[in-house]
């Protein structure tokens, strides 16, 4: 199916605390998986919560990537939006669980702007769901 994007939904459960209080680290990260997904980096932008928890946004030519850290309970939420077909997301997502190290994940696949829906007045949509242990 045509589509002007794909957006993936990640859920990290089980991260170790200290890697999720870590801002340098998760920017690092990011910026990496960025990189090895073959997206252009366009900027960033970091913050630490006090007492603890990080976001922060990659500006890619084909989009952006987020995070939202919760250390407090070991999670991460990012999202991995890019447009267009010559970035790999799946190299993103693995180079984030190598370095984020969780025990489990969650992702939801979401193609944006489906091309089929332009111009119908009842568009449906499609998600492919999935959950594996680490």
């Amino acid at each position: 199916m045509k589509a002007l994007g794909q957006h993936v939904l990640v859920e990290f459960y089980g991260c170790p605390e200290e890697v999720m209080k870590d801002n340098h680290l998760i920017e690092k990260v990011m910026n990496e998986a960025a990189k090895a997904s073959g997206a252009t980096i366009v900027g960033s932008h970091f913050h630490t919560f006090n007492p603890y928890g990080v976001s922060g946004v990659i500006v890619i030519a084909e989009s952006h990537f987020t995070v939202h850290t919760w250390p407090e309970y070991g999670y991460a939420a990012i999202d991995i939006f890019t447009c267009g077909e010559t970035i790999d997301n799946l190299l993103a997502f693995d180079y984030m669980k190598r370095h984020l190290k969780p025990q489990n994940t969650s992702t939801i696949e979401m193609k944006r702007g489906q091309l089929q829906n332009m111009f119908n007045k009842n568009p449906q949509g499609q998600a492919k769901v999935t959950s594996v242990p680490s």
